[in-house]
């Protein structure tokens, strides 16, 4: 079967070669042609240049000249308008073009000369381009596999035949082996091209040095494997000089025979088994490789290849560290060291920035930096060898990441590989969410207990890798922030990260939660060398104190390290309170810097204290909380922070005009929201305590409370329309509007349904004026319509309309239940009944209410409420004629009656005398 698959491929290979030379004879026909046009009608063509007239060395004797003429004789097709700028077909363009082999480093391909003929055709283009493909790549690739397989057919054929022994087998395997490889060099040598555009990805001499050399790698595993002729060190050594000639091969046969020289010595320790193998013998080879990989990938600046060397080297260190703890701790850090020495001295060596600033780092540097970090990673974490003592030599490892991340800009990738595992492990020590590795069972999970290096190893482990961050971090940060920024910002990024986690572990796994002054201390520390690195990193900007992304890290780190000594130094209550005062330590700053995070530092203390009284809005716990009302905890815990953040918002704004950034812009607008929004919390919070008796999490919702959480709903909408009038900002916009429609949703549904005292029958107060229903009805509707009337030139007039009618809506409950209440005492519920009297006093009152909302649509000029006026008229005539006439008796029902007809006709009389003089005023103006 393989051999008739093999003799297919002959002929087809074999019939594309006689087309394409039938096509080539055919176009040099074709120039002969216009050739002897020229000559015929006088035309004396132009003098080639030296370049030009000299054939290309090594070009074949029949394309040479017919090149020649190609680029030297126009074509008379050439003058015709139009024509000129056609480009040539595929296959004639090529024919000037004589590309040498794909990776020769001592020739470049010349120049392609002028098209001699008109643009053929795009069915020829397409034909000649699958003749390109049959005649130059795929007859090569198929004959390069095709003569790999035939070796390798050959040997099995004699074993099956049994025509010659094992040794003469595998004797001339290797010679058909080599033969492969001297025939690639010998047509290297004598100046093979490749004559034809497109046909480089098909180069014959690496194709036969890399069938060659996969024959000699079989021949090698057989000659151990199979007949047991060599033993294990010298297949090993044979195997690994195969695939390291087969590397240093590539360097004129190009990338892809280095491929397959790498993959074979990465797969030359699984082909030779050991009895009892030796660990330095295994990285000793790696190391070889890694490192002639390396100085031939950095020769041809061959990422893939440097990228797939890490990577098989990596995958190996971390296969051997499965075997934990019988693993070599020696080892491992040998190659993980040769590992970072060719990063360092073999493939970015004397590179520098030379990709331009445009490159911030060298991307195969990330496969060095994730798998040496793992390896890192469970030298510190795993059980086996955290309890004999390595996490020690993590952290060297981690160290030396950074420090050749130091030195060479572009292997940043190993700084937040270092980083991001240093995190790892200090989260990893906090209990109960340990990070660990079973590196024998090939896992990286989370176990129920902190691992075995919680101990005062892992403490001064963490101080000296917090050390080492900080240090580097913003010494990077200053040497790279006049140039590339988001460089800078990394290193001030990890400078800042790692030693908070590794504090805020120490803290939770050591330290003591309730409160901790050597913690602290700690804190404090950090706060104030966050602070001036920030500083220290602004002078080097250009221009100098511009506050950029790195600056905005270091003084961010200092603000999440203030968070933390306040919670290490004071108690849940006073936590809570200096949290929100310490929003006036940025927007102070403002006057001195104008950085512009310390705005958004302002704010992200606003987030913190909402988070806590989220988190507790007791601020000092339930079981501390006082009964007595205003003065306890809830009157500092809330409006502290409201203060603060609203002498915050008034420095923002009034800063200086030479620091503009600072003192302008979205900070300045959250802090004044914060402002109102903790004045209206401390408000609520301090009205529910009163009302629930000390207690604020519990108990229902009563009629009087909502009162409060609607006027203040209400009042907020109202302050943030005027802060947006003053300083626009969609988001006050929309704000204001939110909090009104919100008032509007507590008033339907709250005040008219489930807490109406007609339907629960709550006591409405003794008092006869100042009780609930004043509370609850009254103001609300005095407040809604005086949002209405403030915000109608200022928002939409759907909002403003919602408004008014809530408010109308409102007054008219006041007064019907303020009628209900004359009648029946302090409890108004339905069930008590209806009396005569009462059911015609609704009737007069829905009128006067009417006519009252009809006067103020006149006045103010809303046809919203006139709207409502005839709405309520309307409702007080269906009630005199459907339920008056019905239930009342007596005088009631003619007074019902005269009393609606009186007020009809004055409406009517009213409407008439407003017709009547707007069209007088309509007259007097034309």
């Amino acid at each position: 079967m393989f051999e008739s698959l093999i003799g297919l491929v002959a002929i087809i290979a074999l019939f594309v070669i006689i087309s394409r030379q039938q096509s080539r004879i055919g176009l040099i026909e074709r120039e002969l042609g216009a050739l002897r046009s020229l000559v015929l009608s006088g035309a004396v063509p132009p003098v080639a240049k030296p370049s030009e007239q000299a054939a290309p060395d090594g070009a074949p004797a029949d394309v040479a000249p017919a090149a020649a003429v190609a680029a030297d004789i126009p074509s008379p097709a050439i003058s015709e308008p139009g024509a000129a700028q056609a480009p040539a077909t595929e296959a004639e363009a090529p024919i000037s073009e004589v590309v040498s082999g794909p990776w020769a480093p001592s020739e470049a391909a010349p120049k392609p000369a002028e098209p001699a003929e008109p643009t053929a055709p795009p069915k020829a283009a397409r034909q000649s381009d699958v003749e390109t493909a049959l005649g130059t790549r795929w007859a090569v690739w198929v004959g390069g596999i095709a003569l790999a397989l035939g070796g390798l057919f050959l040997i099995r054929y004699t074993i099956e035949a049994g025509i010659f022994g094992p040794g003469v087998r595998l004797t001339m395997a290797a010679v058909l082996g080599l033969v492969l490889v001297a025939g690639g060099e010998f047509i290297r040598r004598t100046g093979f091209k490749v004559p034809v555009q497109g046909a480089a990805g098909a180069y014959i001499p690496a194709i036969l040095t890399a069938a060659g050399a996969f024959i000699l790698f079989g021949t090698v595993y057989a000659a151990h494997g199979i007949y047991g002729f060599i033993g294990p060190a010298l297949a090993f050594t044979l195997l690994g000089a195969i695939g390291v000639a087969t590397i240093a091969a590539a360097l004129v046969h190009g990338q892809a025979l280095a491929g397959i020289g790498l993959v074979g010595a990465m797969v030359t320790p699984v082909l030779i088994a050991s009895q009892a193998p030796n660990p330095w013998a295994l990285f000793g080879y790696l190391a070889i490789v890694l490192a002639a990989t390396g100085v031939i990938a950095r020769m041809r600046d061959w990422k893939a290849l440097m990228a797939a060397a890490f990577f098989g080297t990596g995958v190996w260190t971390i296969l051997y560290m499965t075997d934990a703890p019988g693993a070599n701790l020696s080892a491992i850090l040998f190659i993980d060291a040769v590992t970072l020495a060719v990063l360092a001295l073999v493939w970015l060596a004397r590179r520098g920035d030379e990709t331009g600033p445009a490159t911030v780092f060298d991307w195969p540097s990330i496969v060095p930096g994730l798998l040496v970090a793992f390896s890192a990673l469970g030298l510190s974490v795993d059980p086996a060898f955290a309890a004999a003592g390595y996490a020690l030599q993590g952290a060297v490892v981690i160290a030396a990441m950074v420090a050749v991340a130091l030195y060479l800009p572009l292997a940043l990738p190993l700084l937040y590989a270092a980083g991001l595992v240093t995190v790892l492990i200090y989260l990893g020590i906090i209990p109960p969410t340990s990070i660990v590795s079973d590196l024998s069972g090939g896992a990286l999970g989370v176990d129920g207990l902190p691992v075995a290096t919680s101990n005062a190893l892992t403490v001064r482990i963490g101080i000296a890798l917090g050390l080492v961050f900080i240090g580097a971090g913003f010494w990077a940060a200053r040497r790279f922030a006049p140039g590339t920024q988001i460089r800078a910002a990394s290193w001030a990024a990890w400078g800042v990260i790692v030693p908070l986690v590794i504090l805020l572990a120490l803290w939770f796994t050591f330290g003591n939660l309730d409160r901790d002054f050597v913690y602290a201390a700690v804190a404090a520390l950090l706060v104030v060398v966050f602070a001036a690195g920030g500083e220290w990193i602004a002078r080097a900007e250009g221009p100098p104190l511009t506050g950029g992304i790195a600056v905005s890290f270091a003084l961010g780190g200092a603000a999440i390290a203030g968070l933390l000594l306040l919670h290490m130094a004071f108690d849940s209550g006073w936590t809570t309170i200096l949290l929100g005062a310490a929003a006036i330590v940025p927007a102070l700053a403002t006057r001195w810097r104008s950085y512009p995070v310390l705005g958004w530092i302002s704010v992200g203390a606003v987030i913190a204290v909402l988070g806590r009284v989220a988190f507790d809005p007791t601020i000092v716990g339930a079981e501390f909380l006082s009964t007595t009302p205003v003065f306890n905890w809830l009157l500092p815990g809330y409006g502290v922070p409201a203060l603060a953040f609203g002498f915050a918002a008034w420095q923002l704004a009034r800063t200086t005009p030479t620091l503009p950034r600072a003192g302008n812009g979205r900070p300045r607008l959250a802090m004044e929201a914060a402002a109102a929004l903790f004045a209206l919390l401390t408000l609520a919070m301090l009205v529910r305590h009163a009302m629930h008796g000390g207690v604020i999490d519990t108990g229902a919702m009563t009629l009087a409370e909502q009162a409060i959480y609607t006027l203040i709903a209400i009042g907020a909408g109202a302050i943030l329309v005027a802060i947006d009038m003053r300083s626009p900002s969609s988001v006050l916009r929309y704000g204001s509007m939110a909090a009104g429609v919100a008032s509007v949703v507590f008033i339907v549904i709250q005040h008219f349904v489930v807490l109406n005292p007609l339907l629960s029958d709550e006591s409405t107060g003794r008092i006869p004026v100042f009780n609930l229903l004043f509370l609850a009805y009254l103001l609300p509707a005095i407040a809604a319509g005086g949002l209405a009337l403030y915000a109608r030139d200022k928002r939409p007039k759907w909002y403003a309309q919602m408004l008014a009618v809530v408010a109308a809506v409102l007054a008219l409950a006041y007064a019907t239940l303020s009628v209900r209440r004359l009648f029946k005492g302090e409890f108004i519920g339905l069930w008590s009944g209806l009396g005569q009297l009462e059911t015609y006093t609704y009737s007069a009152l829905w009128l006067i209410i009417g006519v009252a909302l009809l006067t103020a649509g006149v006045w103010l000029k809303s046809q919203v409420l006139r709207i409502a006026s005839a709405a309520l008229i309307a409702i007080a005539v269906l009630k005199v004629f459907i339920f008056d006439m019905s239930e009342l008796e007596g005088v009631l029902r003619a007074l019902s009656f005269i009393g609606l007809g009186a007020v009809l006709i004055g409406i009517g009389l009213f409407y008439q005398r407003l017709l009547t003089r707007a069209a007088k005023e309509g007259v007097e103006a034309s």
